[in-house]
Formats: structure tokens, C-alpha cells, sequence
């Protein structure tokens, strides 16, 4: 990981709180700061959107599912990096979200390691390129 690791924060929704606490353990070890949420609704009323460095989400959850998050967040934060992880396998869901701008899709259960080197360097990659995420 890279030494600004300290400098960005990873926002995690999923409705699963094993998946969250999970996640939570993962950046408390590599010493990266978080904050998790247990829904799309409660992600979108966080007052402090802006701070958030990384978005990771669950596609199927109740409510507004990672989709209409990611066209959520999409339009307040268009170089936010959205990461993917889902528990169903559906290869067409997963080159949608792909093509429509997400930087990473893992299916549960997923590597850890693999997770925190796409994070770091979907934050590297967003703060100098200005890349842009689009709909599902």
C-alpha cells in the first residue's frame, strides 16, 4: 500500500454486517480509515460525502441497491472510485458495471490483499486522472 494510505477513506455499504465487519477488520489492519454503512439510504445522507476517498458497495441489497448508489454518488462525486462485491454470480451484472465506469467487481468470498491493492490504487489513480464513473 502506498504511504498515503492515512490520507483517503474508504466508505463500505453492504447490508450484510458480517460483510462490514469483515471489511472493517481489513482496513483497521492495513491502517486505513473507514467508515461503513448498512445501507445506499443511510451511505447518501452521511454529511461528509466529500471526505470519502473510495466507495465500496454490495450490488443486491434492500432499498436502493449499488447500482442507483453508484448513479447517486456518480453525480455528486464524479472521480469517486466504486468498487463492487456481490454474492451473485451474474457475469453480464458484473461487465455492466465494469463498462459503466466501476473499477473493480470481486464476488464474495474475495481476496483481501487483492482488494486493498485495488483500493490503493483506484485512489491513486482517481486523484490524478480525474477518472469518471457512470451508470449501471
Amino acid at each position: 500500500m502506498a504511504s498515503d494510505k492515512q490520507d483517503h477513506i474508504v466508505a463500505v455499504v453492504d447490508d450484510d454486517l458480517r460483510v462490514r465487519e469483515s471489511l472493517e477488520q481489513l482496513f483497521d489492519s492495513a491502517g486505513i480509515a473507514h467508515i461503513s454503512f448498512h445501507s445506499a439510504e443511510e451511505a447518501l445522507q452521511y454529511g461528509g460525502l466529500t471526505s470519502i476517498s473510495c466507495l465500496i458497495t454490495d450490488v443486491r441489497m434492500p432499498g436502493i441497491d449499488g447500482c442507483e448508489l453508484q448513479r447517486r454518488m456518480t453525480a455528486a462525486l464524479p472521480t469517486l472510485p466504486i468498487i463492487f462485491v456481490t454474492a451473485d454470480h451474474d457475469d453480464e451484472l458484473r461487465r455492466n458495471t465494469l463498462y459503466q465506469g466501476a473499477v473493480a467487481f470481486f464476488y464474495k468470498p474475495f481476496d483481501g490483499e487483492e482488494l486493498l491493492n485495488t483500493v490503493d490504487a483506484a485512489v491513486r489513480q482517481s486523484r490524478t486522472s480525474g477518472a469518471s464513473n457512470v451508470d449501471c
